[in-house]
């Protein structure tokens, strides 16, 4: 067994096995190391079952606001049949068929934990105590991700609390959740345990509104939806404290006004925080904590020699799947000498957040466009007025909006809430990306009647029709 590869990759998560995908591809041998799953926080504990606890969710929903279809839904969710779906798709926690994968591609899945202990070096504890110390001809990459932040509540380290993880594999449905952080997580799943029978859930905000991260619209229509549904949203109130009685006893949070808050589960999702404070970074002169900076050839800039990568959350430049994926199959060339550069991360990073109704977004937020100096334009008009619109959902709300630069007459961001929008979304991302000007988009005719015609509004609201 070798012990020198061209590549060593640690971390077989998304961002990972991709890397070792395409470096493989290209001719070179492969190290994959990984001390949990094969896969990674998106396939176990985030994207894949967070999106199978709410599909079915949503699905009933619609329903419920179509006539017709409204008089046939007779029941209430099969919360169990959802569970079990969910699990399905986590392959019940089961890294084998993805641990196959890594084996027909000839790349080696290096089962222990991996640390840095010098140039192109990385040693691995394995399983049963013993090490593997690993060389790389080329390259080693770290994409060991990142994983839930603790913020500094009092109490909150000494209780026993939900992170993502502990949210989207949970068998049971507590009766009182409550939801610390108003961001991706802290919405989808406040959205999905209110629709899987919670009785109360609670999200608690420190910021002004939700999703602080879209456009401020956005976060004031889905708390509006959410009170709607019986969701308690407290925006602008930080969490003092916390207490349990017991070991799984009732959970309170205590906010900075003085208000008390009495839950059977505290979900903390309150952001990310990076994995590289294990993994040996100071032996490179590195600090072990926050993320690895990265040029955009993903090198890490501290380290000389262009040897050491840095892909997906761990360098902090888009915490998403799909912009981790991105970034690796950019290594897996750059590695094999192929000219590559990550430019996508500076231009048009989508994101979709799948509550009822979904939010998709790519680009510059207007605020982001005038920081940037842009001679900015905002068009907006309503998703659920297009005829499409009207069709598919009951519910009037949502809306989409472009950024526009007027200098150049292009569109610079773009945001979408209703029904599926996210699958409208790589449309934005191609004319943003492409730097498509609008009179060039008037020729690119939406089929009627989808949602897509909100793009004719859109083009008409620009022109000031």
């Amino acid at each position: 067994m070798s012990d020198e590869f061209d590549v060593i990759v640690l971390g077989a998560g998304s961002t990972g096995t991709n890397v070792a995908w395409y470096a493989r591809d290209n001719g070179l041998s492969v190290a994959l190391v990984e001390s949990e799953r094969v896969g990674g926080e998106c396939s176990y504990w985030a994207c894949m079952p967070s999106k199978a606890l709410l599909v079915p969710l949503h699905a009933l929903a619609a329903a419920r606001r179509l006539p017709g279809a409204a008089q046939a839904v007779t029941g209430e969710v099969d919360v169990q049949a959802v569970l079990d779906r969910r699990d399905e798709f986590i392959s019940h926690l089961d890294d084998g068929p993805q641990a196959s994968w890594v084996e027909s591609i000839s790349a080696e899945l290096v089962r222990g934990k991996g640390r840095l202990t010098g140039e192109r070096q990385v040693e691995v504890t394995l399983a049963d105590g013993s090490t593997r110390r690993l060389r790389a001809a080329k390259a080693v990459v770290v994409a060991t991700g990142s994983r839930a932040a603790l913020p500094p509540v009092e109490g909150l380290e000494h209780v026993t609390a939900w992170d993502n993880r502990d949210v989207t594999t949970a068998k049971q449905i507590p009766q009182r959740l409550l939801v610390l952080g108003g961001g991706v997580v802290g919405a989808e799943m406040a959205q999905a345990y209110r629709r899987l029978g919670a009785a109360e859930v609670t999200v608690v905000e420190a910021g002004e509104r939700l999703l602080s991260r879209y456009e401020p619209w956005v976060g004031e229509l889905l708390a509006e939806i959410f009170r709607d549904e019986g969701i308690s949203v407290l925006t602008g109130r930080r969490a003092d404290r916390v207490e349990r009685a017991g070991v799984d006893g009732p959970v309170t949070l205590t906010l900075d006004d003085g208000t008390t808050l009495l839950g059977d589960e505290l979900l903390v999702a309150a952001g990310r925080t990076f994995n590289t404070d294990d993994i040996g970074v100071e032996t490179l002169g590195l600090t072990p904590k926050g993320p690895m900076e990265v040029d955009d050839q993903l090198r890490v800039t501290a380290v000389p020699g262009g040897w050491l990568y840095a892909a997906g959350d761990v360098n902090g430049r888009a915490l998403l799947t799909h912009q981790g994926k991105y970034q690796a199959r950019l290594v897996g060339d750059i590695i094999a000498g192929r000219d590559r550069s990550a430019w996508a991360d500076h231009v048009a990073v989508p994101q979709v957040v799948f509550t009822d109704p979904e939010i998709a977004a790519v680009g510059l937020t207007e605020q982001q466009a005038r920081e940037q100096g842009l001679e900015v334009k905002v068009v907006s008009f309503r998703t659920g007025a297009v005829a499409g619109g009207a069709l598919v959902a009951a519910d009037p709300r949502g809306k989409a909006q472009l950024v526009i630069d007027q200098s150049r007459r292009v569109v610079v961001g773009a945001t979408f809430v209703g029904p599926q929008v996210g699958e409208m979304l790589h449309a934005a991302t191609i004319a943003i990306v492409g730097g498509v000007p609008l009179d060039t988009l008037w020729h690119a005719v939406p089929a009627f009647p989808t949602v897509s015609e909100v793009w004719l509004r859109l083009l008409e609201a620009d022109r000031g029709l």
